[in-house]
């Protein structure tokens, strides 16, 4: 990229939808160009830079725009592509946030947490059958895609003692991972794993990506962790599967339909935790995302190519 002047960041209100916007836009009070919060009012200039949580055609105009998620599919990145204005997202700082919400469903569906609550809700002091709690420790765990939130589960429960492996195209190796299989193998690499957990992006390629045969392939005592993209997984299928036993339960933080209707199914099982697409919330997560912001403020600036930019 070539030296550009950059004059101003605009924080669009509708980042109000992960995160603070007043504290966000405070957060950038020692950036190098003033910050300021707008609504779908302003107009922007090629010295503008925007983030955002949702797309407008206006921001197009601007110099670079920033997308205030890791999942951004409801960009057009070919308008962008062909408007010459850098997209960038997210990604790559939730290697903690989502890590730790993957691993507490893990450990809560091992050892029944979710369930005690559900009975201290009716004050019911509950006994499982003896065969049904289970340690984390020695299960195998198979991660979908290793980039940094499949690496931070990865490591996480390899810190826990678990047997972890990964699909992914990349045969690189990533910490904690003992085997990588091609995404060819998918079947493969599912068949042994009492824990699958899903960190893939949304693409034509992966939609519906686990559906019945994928189900069928795995043990009937495992379980689906899904911290990616609710259409990655096939809903129906997935309810077909535990109700059927195929699987023995899944944990969630996205669906196809969000937030998830009340006359889904998936809300009845005790098997199943039912999460609000929070796995990245954190009291800080505001500031994580500034950082990220900051260091491409300075690198558009200067003229350096410009973190997670994907358009």
């Amino acid at each position: 990229m070539a030296v550009s002047d950059l004059e101003a960041l605009y924080v669009h209100e509708s980042v109000e939808n992960v995160i603070p916007k007043e504290a966000f836009v405070e957060a950038f009070s020692d950036l190098s160009i003033p910050a300021e919060l707008v609504g779908d009012g302003e107009t922007y200039g090629e010295t503008d830079a925007v983030v955002t949580y949702v797309p407008r055609p206006k921001f197009l105009d601007a110099g670079w725009v920033h997308c205030a998620r890791a999942g951004y599919d409801a960009f057009d990145t070919e308008a962008y592509a062909a408007a010459g204005i850098p997209l960038t997202n997210s990604s790559g700082i939730h290697g903690a946030t989502v890590g730790e919400v993957a691993i507490g469903c893990m450990l809560s569906l091992a050892r029944l947490l979710h369930v005690y609550r559900d009975h201290q809700n009716e004050t019911h002091w509950y006994t499982p059958d003896y065969e049904r709690p289970f340690t984390v420790e020695n299960e195998r765990l198979c991660v979908l895609g290793l980039g940094t939130i499949g690496e931070g589960i990865a490591t996480r429960a390899d810190g826990l003692g678990m047997e972890v492996v990964g699909v992914r195209r990349s045969d690189e190796p990533v910490p904690g991972v003992s085997e990588i299989y091609d995404p060819e193998e998918l079947h493969e690499a599912i068949s042994e794993a009492r824990f699958v957990a899903i960190t893939l992006p949304h693409t034509p390629e992966t939609d519906g990506l686990l559906s019945t045969a994928e189900f069928e392939a795995m043990r009937e005592d495992s379980y689906l962790v899904n911290v990616a993209r609710g259409p990655i997984v096939d809903e129906d299928a997935l309810v077909a599967a535990i109700v059927d036993g195929e699987i023995a339960g899944a944990a969630l933080d996205v669906f196809e339909t969000e937030p998830l209707p009340p006359e889904s199914p998936l809300w009845d099982f005790e098997e199943v935790i039912v999460m609000p697409h929070k796995g990245s919330a954190t009291n800080r997560y505001h500031l994580d995302i500034a950082e990220l912001v900051k260091e491409n403020v300075e690198r558009y600036r200067s003229g350096e190519e410009l973190r997670n930019r994907v358009a």
